[in-house]
């Protein structure tokens, strides 16, 4: 017989799952959906699949040098979620888990170490940016332009816009938010992605540290704090559908 206990250990598992590397033009990035049973994952990378499965940050994880995976390869998933209930975010990044492992062999084991981070700090001058309006609708949106990304949103708070920095931008160090503003703003943050700028600088490339100064009138200093991190050992492209 198996017991309750036996069963809450099994890890979830979507009932079915399509995963297709993505080649419609690269519009948006990062798309995630669901409804009901359905779950839809769009343009997404190695990276930010392992981010969204684990529910963390960009500065959080990296890859043994051993492992290679190309950045610019992005992937669509659409999987349905097993019984008749709709499930939670939580569950659907367990079940996100064990198609990482399954279908792309993903490997990891977990560290912590001291590294330095960005805190996001006001500017000398008045900040570049306005309040919403009460009524403004919730939208956040990350996107591309050339060799740029954008990270635009409406009703944004800090905690929104230090996630956005990090997400669409990419970065070695967390960001921590230390503005103390508590508002709700409209914002519009454009830079080039780190990884682009790894791989083949170029001139007209837009630093996020210089883009959050210019665009926003915010800064970001760096402080020294321990951060907990995890480490893809193993990846492999996904098996077939």
């Amino acid at each position: 017989m198996v017991s309750a206990a036996m069963y809450a250990q099994t890890p979830r598992s979507f009932e079915v799952a399509s995963v297709k590397v993505h080649t419609a033009p690269l519009t948006r990035m990062f798309n995630y959906s669901s409804s009901g049973r359905r779950v839809n994952l769009e343009a997404y990378n190695i990276s930010m699949l392992v981010q969204d499965a684990y529910n963390i940050k960009p500065y959080q994880m990296s890859f043994a040098p051993t492992v290679q995976q190309d950045p610019e390869i992005y992937y669509d998933i659409v999987a349905n979620a097993p019984g008749p209930e709709t499930p939670t975010k939580s569950e659907v990044r367990e079940m996100l888990q064990s198609l990482l492992a399954e279908r792309f062999h993903l490997k990891i084991r977990h560290d912590s170490k001291e590294m330095t981070v960005y805190a996001l700090v006001l500017g000398k001058g008045d900040a570049k940016f306005k309040e919403s309006a009460p009524d403004a609708v919730v939208h956040i949106h990350i996107g591309v332009n050339g060799r740029n990304q954008y990270f635009e949103a409406t009703k944004c708070t800090m905690e929104n816009l230090v996630e956005g920095i990090r997400n669409a931008f990419g970065g070695d160090r967390p960001v921590l938010d230390r503005t103390g503003l508590t508002g709700k703003y409209d914002i519009r943050l454009e830079a080039t992605p780190e990884f682009r700028m790894q791989r083949d600088p170029q001139l007209t490339d837009i630093r996020v540290v210089e883009a959050v100064q210019d665009q926003l009138g915010l800064r970001m200093v760096t402080e020294k704090a321990p951060t907990d991190i995890l480490i893809v050992e193993h990846v492999e492209r996904p098996t077939a559908n």
